[in-house]
């Protein structure tokens, strides 16, 4: 692994870099490979203090150049708008926030590799998690002539290898590991696994979380706020008109404090196994209860039923790394046509780990008070429900009364008959 053998130039390798230990050590051992280094760091809205700082790490650490792109307005509108849309939840429970920052990591390897006329790109994930799939596979649709590697994948060091060749090659990481956990987060939520979590037994402690309050300590005041949709898309919270990131940002502190958005469940992994992870996504928490809320009085039967079997297909594609494919393309044109008449406003209670919809509004809405209503103003014409029922129930009734000689029984019929135990009240 440290050989100073020499190695022919191989061309430019784009490096997806986070500043951590794996990627910091894989700068070295890319040029050891024979590749310069170039590195891409993306802002998605990661909760770090050190974000200036990463691109001179990179430089001091061997990289020929440091590439820094905010991602953020695109990670919203290009993947989380789309997302939310088709309400989508992976098992439905995921909100997908870390595999939504994949495909957009993979896209900017991308472009930053044919900006610098490299020959590859790299990551830092390990061969046992679906990331490094996602990446891969996002990576070979939009380019497939580029080569993918995986640094941590191939050498396979311990922790404490790694820490040996940093300081062997002056590589600058912390000594000490902050957390026990796996940590990733961006503008949409947080991830958190390994540690005392691989147990699903284990009741996951305080420090598993990050962006929300115990709901036991949250206020014991409600608040309730109200959302704007616009075609599918938040724009406006209390009537202030957001942008994207705005609006989540303020949605994730607001709802956060009280307790909103945790997540706990065992989900079954693209690469073969079930893994405990605890998730807080308190903006998507709430948008997503909203948007399916107003879906509800916006769109007709047959358009949401057929949407849901959508949103399933949606959700799995995103999770295992198809989002530049054909079939996702085709799915979110359908998503895209159904939210031409999701606009409205939707009133969000707040209170103790819960966003409830109380209440909805919209110009938009199929929903009828003159048709629904029992009292007075009552405008459905009773009289049509007797031929309604007639057609209806005429094939049950056909059936009947041709098999009826053959005494032709229904699994479980006998559940509606009177048994000796039965017990008849007749007025006297």
């Amino acid at each position: 692994m440290t050989s100073s053998t020499k190695q022919a130039k191989k061309g430019k390798v784009v490096l997806a870099y986070s500043g951590g230990l794996d990627t910091s050590v894989a700068i070295p051992w890319l040029m050891e490979q024979g590749y310069e280094v170039v590195t891409m760091t993306a802002d998605v809205g990661q909760q770090a203090d050190n974000m200036d700082e990463i691109n001179e790490k990179a430089i001091r650490t061997g990289a020929v150049t440091a590439h820094m792109l905010d991602l953020r307005r695109d990670l919203i509108e290009k993947f989380l708008w789309p997302g939310l849309k088709a309400n989508a939840m992976y098992e439905g429970v995921y909100p997908l926030n870390s595999a939504y920052s994949r495909p957009i990591i993979a896209q900017a390897l991308v472009h930053i590799a044919q900006v610098e006329g490299a020959v590859a790109i790299a990551h830092g994930c390990t061969g046992k998690g679906q990331d490094q799939v996602r990446i891969e596979v996002c990576a070979n649709a939009l380019d497939p002539t580029l080569d993918v590697l995986a640094p941590v994948r191939d050498w396979h060091m311990t922790r404490e290898e790694e820490m040996a060749y940093a300081e062997l090659h002056n590589v600058p990481v912390p000594t000490t590991r902050k957390s026990p956990y796996s940590l990733d987060d961006n503008i949409w939520g947080r991830s958190c696994e390994c540690g005392v979590l691989e147990d699903p037994w284990n009741t996951p402690p305080t420090g598993a979380y990050g962006l929300t309050v115990d709901p036991v300590d949250a206020p014991d005041k409600p608040e309730k706020i109200e959302i704007t949709f616009e075609q599918g898309i938040p724009v406006a919270i209390d009537g202030k008109p957001m942008d994207g990131i705005e609006l989540i940002t303020h949605l994730n502190k607001l709802a956060g404090s009280h307790g909103i958005g945790r997540i706990d469940m065992v989900e079954n992994r693209l690469v073969g196994f079930k893994s405990r992870e605890v998730y807080e996504c308190p903006a998507a928490t709430v948008l997503l209860a909203a948007h399916k809320a107003l879906e509800t009085i916006t769109l007709a039967k047959d358009v949401m039923r057929t949407k849901a079997d959508l949103e399933k297909k949606f959700a799995e594609l995103t999770y295992e790394g198809y989002w530049f494919s054909p079939l996702m393309e085709a799915i979110q044109c359908f998503m895209d046509k159904t939210q031409e008449t999701v606009n409205g406003v939707v009133r969000v209670r707040l209170y103790k780990g819960s966003a409830v919809v109380e209440g909805m509004k919209s110009d938009s809405a199929i929903y009828r008070y003159d048709l629904a209503t029992y009292s007075e103003g009552d405008a459905f014409d009773h009289t049509s429900a007797v031929g309604f029922i007639k057609v209806w129930g005429l094939p049950i009734k056909t059936w009947t009364q041709t098999h009826e000689k053959g005494n032709v029984s229904f699994e479980n019929a006998t559940d509606a008959k009177l048994t000796p135990d039965t017990v008849i009240i007749k007025a006297s």
